[in-house]
């Protein structure tokens, strides 16, 4: 499933979702099912129920969440959960984001990549050199 618009002003999750979906997700993902009900309870601010629901049923809506209802009449009761880890969600947007900055901007997009690496952690330029290390081993071994 693929986040339909990137927000580059964004930090972590509110790159691919707005504020209040990415708390929602934070909640979801840290408490497995949930209700309706207790992600309102958990959120940061005070929001209506409607609110929350809203937010969650949209979440439906975009693939992020699945609905499960139990019970009948005035016993039922509806619990969402996430439709795959947080890791999961976060491996694949970032794969889905960088091979498509690399499709269209390959040349910069690698020169960039290298620059804000050895910028944000130089221990990050190790792991790259030893994927690349890994790579080459790899590709050598299917020359022969």
């Amino acid at each position: 499933m693929s986040v339909k618009r990137i927000n580059l002003e964004g930090v972590g999750l509110n790159r691919f979702f707005g504020s209040l979906e990415a708390q929602i997700m934070d909640i979801i993902w840290a408490n497995s099912k949930v209700t309706t009900k207790q992600v309102q309870s958990l959120l940061k601010e005070v929001l209506s129920y409607n609110a929350v629901m809203t937010v969650m049923n949209r979440l439906i809506e975009k693939g992020h969440l699945k609905k499960t209802t139990v019970g009948k009449g005035r016993f039922r009761q509806s619990y969402f959960e996430s439709v795959q880890s947080k890791e999961a969600f976060i491996d694949e947007q970032t794969r889905i984001v960088t091979e498509g900055f690399i499709h269209d901007f390959g040349d910069l997009m690698v020169n960039h990549m290298v620059d804000a690496v050895q910028e944000a952690d130089p221990g990050l330029m190790l792991l790259l050199e030893a994927r690349l290390e890994q790579w080459r081993k790899g590709a050598s071994e299917n020359d022969h």
